[in-house]
């Protein structure tokens, strides 16, 4: 019977290991590439207030809820 020493040195172990880092890795990129691309578009919404679109049509324009606009533009505000 293995026990997990052995378990641990055995190719079916070491390929499953190293295609689970693979898998972690690209899934980090990936949701680290939709938090941004999320940021952008929270900081976009002064700049858009500011030339006069409403809420509504940011959140629409950006593919946002009305409430994240809202909110985004709130903390813009608190911040300054």
């Amino acid at each position: 019977m293995f026990g997990l020493s052995e378990l641990k040195q055995t190719r079916v172990y070491q390929e499953a290991k190293q295609e689970g880092k693979l898998e972690g890795k690209l899934e980090g990129k990936l949701e680290g590439k939709q938090e941004g691309r999320f940021e952008a578009k929270l900081e976009a919404v002064p700049k858009l207030l500011a030339v006069g679109l409403t809420p509504e049509q940011i959140a629409q324009a950006l593919d946002l809820d009305v409430a994240q606009v809202l909110l985004a533009a709130q903390q813009k505000r608190s911040q300054q």
